[in-house]
């Protein structure tokens, strides 16, 4: 431990599953439906659960975490979270503090403001039958024990008000016998005395915090930052048993959570620039409004020093745009030879919008009423409302000229062109300059990802054309840089980039080519493959509590009586003492009054009628639900306590606890979707084409094993950049062509390269088998065998156990069964098959199994 951070310890932990990762529903329930967590979210309460309830060495109380992730990953989520689960282990007083006025009026707005696009709780928070309300405090004197209370402040504010007294304000007093969580955002800024190799003193901001933190052993100090200097030693020592987790830019880059960026460098004079920019991002709206998508990119034109320098470029903007003719439209045309330029225009031509066309809608779309400026502090807190709902659908602003007033503290999705609009630098030694770097933080901000769905992908939050870079879509997942062609500057840029994580220096393209053969095939042009759907789940099948999963029929509930006694544990002759039995008395339902259960219904958010019929469709009723026997109407109660006179509020409450047990058993196995049983034809010339994929060069999966699969003509694709565990299932597959060919006379191995999904029948999860292997039998029946199949390495076999379960349920749901497709020309029969995953050290298993499932 003593050369480890704490988060290294748990990333080992993590990776050996050591680490619960489970969320209490009251905390998944307690959020706004709209965020769905993330996996690495996930990960930071399981990591915070973990240290918070077990030892660790170099644990210390008062407890002092720090949260370093990304910017953009959510990290007021996670406090919104750890809020709820604070709550709930009895704290009921927060403290909410950073750098900034900016933050806090936007931290407000998510936390207190219901009607706001990025409120992050549920309407109504609920801890069982208890309502909880999120009440924003001055200070924390008489508050409700029962809130959730926080105070939003600056650390200058909390400084200035804890040095020098004032009317109102919190004073140290307020923590003295209080357990109290502070929650420090931007926490960066707070080591003053840390970074100066000082003692802490109460007079700077750190020493303040310090103060505050160690009034109660039972205070959490949670820190949350994108930024943590790990070259400098005090930083080390500070937090090396305080990191909980390091989820930085390049690993939420590279786990698809942003847009990539690119710098687009061109020998223009800034008018052709600009035109240029505006041109890229109408195309971006052009392209998500032909998807049903709606976007409204917006464009930031940066200045270099000055505001005067902004002001002059937002007058030579307006200006250009006043005399914008399709002309300037051409011209560019002409003069560009970027690619992503070309494609533009081709989506323009292929789209019938004209040069003309083009013009006009730049015009409206960036006229002066659309435009904002965003320099001085005072500007800055008057478009603040319009600057943190850039993405809502009534905020018309397309382009915001800056200096430096954006480049912390803003969360921005639909942002995806910076304009640099100057030309100097200020490198020294071929190294970044500072404004080089701000340039680089600003890009950081600018990359968050703009959340969308297709038919094809349903993950929002994540990058879905890393491996199509050609697809037409891919342009919505990407933040461009317009720069002058300066040699020197783009590499310092990019220098700077790589250092932030927003570019990997690693990384290649490849392209991935179907062999011209394969294209000449009749099975290329006129073969099929089957594939199931996505579908909201259908619960017509259940007719009773326990189809649902419901199982417990009794529950207990203990009556409060508020009585007690004082008696000796030890007789006096040495024996125990015999210990009163309280009363039990079991009721059923039926025999509860009536509106008492309606009552508890009522006030349960889960049990709405609307609700009801969508788990219970059978039930017409909610008189129906109390009263049937399937349902509410065959349980009972156990009383247990004095229970010879039972108070309607007893029977209330035992209500509540006995409907909570059963939304807990019902949660185990609610889901929102299901994968349909029916698999429907897709054309394979349709499905599979050429793709251009990002990979990491040197990985195993940047060699494409090119050779060996050349001269392969049962192996579809011209490379195979799959896993080490994929090339050894594919060398395996060759050795046995030739008992293959006995019996078929058309093999073919396609590589699912993210071409298709099939989808997990109980649930709808997604699932991308990483080949399908079609077998046309030789003896003239033209039946077709469908096989999917997974390589999976043995450490990755139990976490993925339920792609290998669904690829069974294939296997047996269609054992025997032939499915035919008809048509004028010919009856083509397929019959699908799953088998169990493949590992290179079991190879002998999987090939018995595949031969079991093709019948050989």
């Amino acid at each position: 431990m003593a050369d480890k951070f704490l988060y290294e310890t748990l990333d080992s932990a993590s990776e050996l599953g050591f680490l619960k990762r489970g969320i209490p529903d009251y905390l998944k329930d307690n959020l706004n439906s709209r965020f769905e967590l993330r996996p690495y979210q996930e990960e930071a309460f399981g990591r915070f659960f973990h240290c918070l309830d077990n030892d660790f060495p170099g644990k210390d109380w008062p407890l002092h975490f720090l949260f370093n992730m990304a910017t953009g990953s959510g990290k007021t989520l996670i406090m919104a979270g750890l809020i709820l689960y604070l709550y709930e282990k009895g704290y009921r007083n927060f403290l909410f503090f950073v750098n900034s006025t900016n933050i806090i009026e936007k931290t407000k707005d998510n936390f207190l403001n219901p009607l706001s696009a990025k409120f992050l709780f549920s309407e109504n928070i609920r801890f069982g039958a208890r309502r909880v309300q999120v009440t924003p405090v001055a200070n924390f004197e008489g508050v409700n024990q029962n809130d959730i209370n926080i105070c939003f402040t600056t650390i200058q504010k909390l400084h200035s008000d804890l040095t020098a007294e004032k009317e109102n304000a919190i004073t140290y007093e307020d923590f003295k016998d209080k357990k109290i969580v502070l929650l420090s955002d931007e926490a960066h800024h707070i080591n003053v005395s840390t970074k100066s190799d000082k003692d802490f003193e109460e007079l700077n901001w750190e020493g303040t915090v310090q103060r505050i933190f160690e009034q109660n052993e039972d205070n959490l100090l949670l820190e949350f930052t994108a930024t943590l200097d790990y070259g400098h030693k005090n930083i080390v020592g500070k937090y090396k048993n305080k990191v909980l987790y390091r989820y930085d830019l390049r690993q939420f880059r590279n786990d698809g959570y942003s847009k990539d960026v690119y710098i687009v460098q061109a020998d223009f004079e800034e008018r052709d620039r600009i035109i240029q920019a505006l041109i890229l991002s109408q195309y971006k709206q052009e392209v998500a409004a032909k998807h049903r998508i709606n976007l409204k990119p917006v464009i930031l034109f940066k200045a270099q020093r000055t505001i005067a320098q902004s002001q002059e470029n937002k007058a030579n903007f307006h200006k250009l745009l006043d005399n914008i003719r399709a002309s300037d439209i051409e011209q560019i045309r002409k003069k560009s030879d970027i690619d992503l330029v070309n494609r533009a225009f081709r989506f323009f031509h292929e789209n019938n919008i004209t040069h003309a066309q083009l013009a006009a809608r730049l015009k409206a779309e960036f006229d002066q009423s659309r435009c904002i400026s965003v320099n001085e502090e005072k500007e800055k807190e008057n478009q603040q409302i319009l600057l943190n709902s850039l993405e809502d659908r009534d905020n018309g602003i397309r382009a915001i000229f800056a200096v430096q007033k954006l480049n912390e503290g803003w969360d921005v999705l639909n942002l995806f062109d910076i304009v640099r609009c100057y030309t100097t630098r200020d490198s020294k030694a071929g190294k970044p300059g500072k404004t080089t770097i701000a340039e680089a933080q600003l890009i950081g901000r600018g990359a968050r990802y703009f959340p969308f769905v297709t038919n094809e992908h349903n993950d929002r939050f994540k990058r879905k054309y890393d491996n199509d870079l050609s697809d037409e879509m891919r342009v919505l997942e990407e933040l461009h840089y317009h720069s002058i062609n300066d040699s020197r500057y783009i590499s310092e840029l990019r220098t700077a980039l790589i250092e932030k994580g927003m570019m990997d220096e690693r990384e290649v393209t490849k392209k991935l080519k179907l062999k011209d053969s394969f294209r000449a095939t009749n099975f290329y042009k006129h073969g099929l493959i089957y594939l199931n759907a996505k579908v909201p789940k259908d619960y017509k099948y259940v007719r009773s509590f326990a189809d649902m999963g419901v199982t417990r029929r009794n529950y207990e509930h203990t009556i409060a009586s508020g009585r007690g006694s004082f008696d000796a544990i030890l007789a006096e002759n040495g024996k125990v003492g015999k210990v009163a039995e309280s009363g039990r008395k079991d009721i059923k339902l039926k025999d509860i009054e009536n509106n008492i259960i309606y009552n508890a219904i009522a006030k349960h958010p889960f049990f709405t009628f609307k609700s009801i019929q969508r788990y219970f469709p059978h039930v017409s009723s909610v008189r129906a639900f109390i009263e049937s026997k399937e349902y509410l109407g065959g349980l009972e109660i156990t009383f247990q306590g004095n229970s010879s006179a039972l108070s309607n509020r007893a029977k209330l409450n035992a209500m509540s606890g006995l409907l909570n047990q059963i939304e807990t058993e019902m949660r185990k196995n609610i889901t929102q979707y299901q994968g349909t049983e029916k698999f429907q034809p897709g054309d394979i010339s349709y499905i599979f084409h050429d793709k251009e994929i990002k990979l990491l060069q040197g990985s195993e999966r940047a060699d494409g094993d090119e050779q060996f699969v050349n001269n392969k003509g049962w192996y579809v694709f011209s490379a195979n950049y799959g896993t080490s565990e994929e090339k050894a299932f594919v060398r395996m597959l060759d050795r046995q062509m030739d008992t293959l060919k006995n019996r078929y006379d058309g093999i073919y191995l396609i590589r699912n390269e993210k071409h298709f999904k099939i989808y997990s029948f109980s649930d709808g999860q997604a699932f991308e088998p990483d080949f399908v292997l079609f077998l046309r039998e030789k003896n003239g029946n033209i039946l077709t065998y469908q096989i999917f199949i997974e390589p999976k390495g043995k450490h990755l076999k139990e976490y993925d156990k339920w792609k290998e379960d669904f690829l069974n349920e294939i296997k047996e749901k269609f054992k025997g069964k032939t499915i035919e497709f008809k048509t004028q020309r010919k009856t083509q029969k397929y019959r699908l098959v799953g088998v169990p995953f493949y590992n290179n050290e079991d190879e002998n298993e999987f090939k018995q199994s595949l031969y079991e499932a093709i019948g050989n």
